[in-house]
This record gives C-alpha cells, structure tokens and sequence, in this order.
C-alpha cells in the first residue's frame, strides 16, 4: 500500500468516525431527537457535525478504497 493510499484512508476513517460518534451523542448524551429536531443546543451542534463528517467521511473512504484496490491491480 502506498503511504497516499494510507493517509487518504486514515483520514476519511477518522472523519467517518467522528461523525459517527457525534451522531451517537446526540441521541444519547444531548437529550435525543424528536419530529422538530434535537433538544438541547449541543444536540444541534452534534447535528450539524454529523451532517458534515458522515457524507464526507464515508466519500473520503470510497476514494481510498478505489485506490486501494486499484495500486492492487497495478502492481
């Protein structure tokens, strides 16, 4: 594996999992959400966190992975 490969993995797993996690507070530690939203201001914020690192996260993962398995192919 090349070391762009690996940081490019590294970090679309650290966003994707950050995301994750903010998700998760806010279900459990912000006071969970309801039809209109979180509850509290941190949950709001642990919204709009998640809603920024899950998508970028998880594309940043693809493009790793892509290129993962297409330095497998090549070499």
């Amino acid at each position: 594996m090349q070391d762009d490969t690996k940081t490019i993995l590294k970090t679309g797993s650290t966003i994707f999992l950050t995301g994750v996690a903010s998700a998760a507070l806010m279900y459990t530690v912000f006071g969970g959400v309801t039809k209109q939203g979180p509850h509290t201001n941190g949950g709001w914020l642990a919204l709009m966190v998640a809603m920024g690192c899950l998508p970028t996260g998880a594309l940043t993962l693809v493009l790793g992975l892509a290129k993962l398995f297409g330095d497998l192919h090549r070499d």
